[in-house]
């Protein structure tokens, strides 16, 4: 019997954000393992979005990569509220940018299998994924900066980002 890895409550968060189906989400329980053409694709996916999360491909490539991600067995993301003020002006900013956190952090199990999927390492990439995000809306749409996140960026180049991921999964992840 496979291990969820991401919990039902996850799932049904996840399912809401891209608009699909619970009974989609639930399909996902007879997949096997990831193909090595599946994480590559997947890959590629992610850095597009992340770097483009306005770009033609991407609702289809972060719908792509999220499923893939809750489906497959072998692929291990934790998701956690890391980012505690999401931007309250536009749902489709929180929902792009809490997608970027979901696919940095699906690119680093990719990346890094003997990595917990719960790890500040990977809770760190799902920050600077969402950062990464969040700069690409604020590129195009100037008036949507976010103090918080503005904040984080702050931290980021300072080199202060990982003790603030350390503290933040520390008092709101499940161990």
């Amino acid at each position: 019997m496979k291990t969820p890895v991401i919990s039902t409550i996850q799932r049904v968060a996840l399912a809401c954000i891209l608009g699909l189906s619970l009974s989609t989400i639930a399909s996902a329980a007879d997949r096997g393992p990831s193909t090595p053409a599946e994480r590559k694709q997947a890959l590629e996916y992610a850095q597009d979005y992340l770097a483009n999360p306005l770009g033609p491909n991407a609702a289809k490539e972060r719908e792509w990569v999220i499923m893939w991600a809750i489906q497959v067995p072998d692929v291990h993301v934790s998701i956690c509220m890391l980012l505690e003020k999401q931007p309250k002006k536009d749902k489709q900013d929180a929902d792009a940018i809490f997608a970027g956190m979901v696919l940095a952090q699906t690119a680093f199990a990719i990346e890094n299998p003997e990595a917990k999927g719960d790890s500040k390492e990977a809770y760190l990439a799902g920050v600077n994924g969402a950062l990464r995000v969040y700069e690409a809306l604020v590129k195009e749409r100037p008036k949507d900066r976010q103090p918080y996140l503005d904040d984080l960026i702050q931290r980021r180049d300072a080199g202060t980002l990982a003790d603030f991921v350390r503290d933040r999964a520390a008092s709101s992840c499940k161990k």
